[in-house]
């Protein structure tokens, strides 16, 4: 079914809502949201902490998604009894409190939603290229789309050529043209923190070029974080070059960095928005763009469309989270609980530990090769779980800790505890440990 974007100024509506008949099970909704732990082993994928799977908690600090999906079950039920999907063409009463939720937080004029996150950048994708024909008058055909080294957008066509990375890309092709980290020309690579490559693709093709696509933070390729000012200064060309800036905030909004966008931190306002995961509390499959009146309204009725984007479980669901994100400051908490988590790792001064980095929840431990040759960043993340806490591991060397944002600062301080225990067991078995007077921990192979 074709759809526009949605302004989000969009009136409420009741004309097609359905009336519960009875209220949902009980024991489907605990509650207070964020305080109740289920008392009994749970096969569900997520709920407060800690999971308990086979009869063992865990401490999760894997995923980037959850909020508080016991505080979200309820939300889900409730409207599972009464509308869950309707056509494009009726009115529901959920769907414009979401457009209105939507903006009364993140302050953009309009909303399209879809349902997963690289569904929402193909969108974003779609909207700067009709956008670079309608108003900036790029020839059909032409309209070139640039993205930063070592991102990921997701699995599907369009997000794979825009990646460098081979594991992405390899027997994918042929890949979509016009799109990608490098210059169609020079084929010169736009590598990320780099405004010199971005300045430099721009002078040669800015006049035919829509839009450039980042993450604020690079969160799969081990949470690497840009200059503080890299943001501002990508904003500021792309404003000289006339060219649309799409922000990814698929794993870095939220609050998951300290802010509601981690654009934020820059003090800029992107162009385009790209949300996904987290908006939902990761119980449900919801993602949206965000962007102008001027941009997305290049959309016309009939050229782009979503069966369930929008959908009113979904945006029930999303409502809910976007509530507790606000209520409980969940950004806020995140900052807060974020320095201590790197405050409490850097001060073990473990000799195998070569950076800890991040903001907000969303970190990373980076393992230093040169003293660690034995033990790749997997079978570490599979000893800190055998200890009762889930990590990612990414690349060969680096541990991505993103717990989430309800964690508190008990649970925090057993996830620190957990990773000295570990990295003291890889030291003691790589040689002899010494401390210099200053407790910077020494390395001495047996």
């Amino acid at each position: 079914m074709a759809q526009q974007p949605a302004s989000t100024d969009a009136p409420h509506t009741n004309s097609s809502s359905l009336q519960p008949t009875r209220p949902p099970p009980s024991n489907l909704l605990p509650s207070p949201p964020t305080q109740l732990l289920l008392p009994k082993p749970s096969t569900l994928k997520k709920n407060t902490l800690p999971i308990i799977i086979t009869r063992f908690p865990y401490l999760q600090c894997r995923e980037p998604r959850p909020l508080s999906t016991l505080g979200l079950v309820k939300a889900l039920c409730q409207q599972a009894e009464r509308l869950t999907l309707s056509s494009r063409a009726f009115h529901n009463d959920v769907f414009p409190k979401w457009a209105q939720k939507i903006k009364s937080i993140f302050h953009y004029d309009m909303v399209l939603p879809m349902n997963t996150g690289a569904e929402a950048v193909e969108t974003a994708i779609k909207i700067a290229r009709k956008w670079a024909y309608k108003v900036k008058g790029i020839p059909a055909h032409k309209a070139l789309v640039f993205s930063a080294a070592g991102n990921f957008h997701g699995r599907t066509m369009t997000a794979v050529s825009l990646s460098v990375d081979s594991e992405s890309r390899e027997n994918y092709g042929p890949y979509l043209p016009g799109v990608g980290a490098s210059c169609p020309v020079t084929h010169n690579t736009i590598h990320f923190d780099s405004v010199s490559d971005l300045e430099a693709a721009l002078t040669a093709h800015g006049h035919e070029t829509a839009a450039f696509i980042v993450e604020p933070i690079q969160g799969e390729a081990g949470v690497v974080i840009p200059a503080d000012d890299y943001l501002t200064r990508v904003h500021q060309v792309c404003k000289e070059h006339n060219v649309l800036l799409i922000c990814d905030e698929i794993q870095t909004g939220m609050g998951r960095t300290g802010r509601v966008l981690c654009s934020e931190w820059a003090g800029i306002k992107a162009d385009m928005i790209v949300l996904g995961k987290a908006i939902s509390g990761g119980m449900y499959p919801v993602s949206c763009v965000l962007g102008s009146k001027e941009i997305m309204l290049t959309i016309e009725p009939g050229t782009h469309g979503s069966t369930y984007g929008g959908n009113p479980l979904g945006c029930a669901v999303s409502i809910c989270a976007l509530e507790i994100m606000e209520t409980e400051d969940l950004a806020g908490r995140a900052e807060a609980m974020g320095i201590i988590l790197r405050e409490g790792i850097t001060k073990l001064n473990s000799p195998l530990i070569k950076k800890v980095r991040g903001k907000g929840l969303l970190n990373a431990i980076v393992i230093d090769d040169s003293r660690n040759s034995q033990h790749t960043a997997w079978d570490i993340c599979i000893m800190l779980k055998q200890k009762g806490l889930l990590a990612k591991p990414t690349h060969e060397n680096i541990i991505r800790l993103a717990p989430p944002l309800i964690i508190s600062e008990v649970m925090i301080q057993e996830a620190i505890k957990i990773i000295r225990e570990t990295f003291q067991e890889l030291t003691n078995d790589l040689g002899e440990v010494k401390e210099d007077e200053s407790g910077q921990q020494t390395l001495t192979p047996e």
